[in-house]
């Protein structure tokens, strides 16, 4: 039970970091980095949002809002993941997706819950908040692909978002259980089998907010690194949807190597409040799970 909650909380806070990291590089090119960073590897702030340093973003800040529906109703409440969405968007975060934007507003104007599916949809902003929903639902597949798609369609609806949602909450739940890195690769494999668009074997550097990108990305760095540091830092010096990729790649990461490899410098550069609060969010929704209360 411990090593399993320590490994939330890790993957929690690997969000938060690469969230951080990343988004001093978000929309730069490699060229454009090596320019003005060399290798970037600190947690500045910065970037085109002006961050200061440890600030994160809306990959974040929608995970908390589905974290806090969810401790708040102690169960699954889609309704109150949207009026968190609501709330948040009417305080002014510092950065929000166009498409984010737009599934929001249609639930404030016409309760709309399920946004209807849309070529343009295949963004990566239902994938960068999945890993609240893999912990609420760790030990239970079918209820992880339910609610993966449910959350991720208040926003996003595409085959290769859907696909994408519930490939990396599947990797999260396995990497808290303890599988090894061949079967982490043997999840990815199933997403490329079936969805070829997502193939990372031969990477081209292709980082963009495409969900395809993102994931080959992420799979690309974390499948051929060996540390959570070495994972993220080669991320984010891709560039283009830097926050996001870093954290989806700190999500998996820290939910694989655990919170002893999470470079103790970045910890201390993170926001303090964001940090007490994905730690304790991770822990509540891990006490929600149907493997928690197997466990007990």
């Amino acid at each position: 039970m411990s090593e399993v909650l320590s490994r939330a909380q890790a993957a929690f806070l690997g969000l938060a970091l690469g969230d951080a990291l990343g988004a001093t590089t978000e929309f730069m090119t490699p060229a454009e980095i090596r320019a003005a960073h060399g290798v970037h590897r600190k947690i500045v702030g910065g970037g085109w949002l002006h961050l200061k340093p440890g600030q994160v973003t809306d990959d974040t800040e929608m995970s908390l809002c589905i974290a806090r529906a969810l401790v708040a109703a102690g169960g699954w409440d889609l309704a109150g993941i949207a009026e968190q969405f609501v709330a948040w968007m009417r305080a002014k975060p510092i950065d929000i997706g166009a498409t984010c934007r737009r599934g929001i507003r249609d639930y404030m104007h016409k309760g709309q819950l399920e946004t209807p599916a849309n070529d343009w949809d295949a963004g990566n902003g239902g994938v960068m908040r999945m890993l609240p929903v893999a912990l609420f639902t760790l030990g239970d597949g079918e209820l992880l692909a339910r609610c993966a798609l449910a959350q991720a369609r208040l926003t996003h609806h595409h085959p290769l978002s859907d696909a994408a949602c519930v490939a990396v909450g599947r990797l999260v739940q396995q990497a808290l259980l303890g599988a090894s890195r061949h079967q982490l690769h043997q999840v990815a494999r199933e997403l490329v089998a079936a969805h070829p668009n997502f193939r990372f074997t031969d990477y081209r550097g292709q980082a963009g907010g495409y969900v395809v990108e993102t994931l080959q990305t992420v799979f690309h760095y974390f499948f051929s690194t060996a540390t959570f540091e070495e994972c993220l830092i080669g991320v984010v010096n891709q560039g283009g949807d830097a926050d996001t990729t870093g954290a989806i790649a700190g999500m998996l990461a820290g939910a694989f190597y655990g919170a002893g490899e999470l470079p103790a410098v970045w910890l201390r550069r993170l926001d303090g409040a964001v940090r007490a609060e994905v730690t304790l969010r991770a822990a509540q929704l891990v006490g929600l799970s149907p493997w928690a209360r197997r466990s007990s």
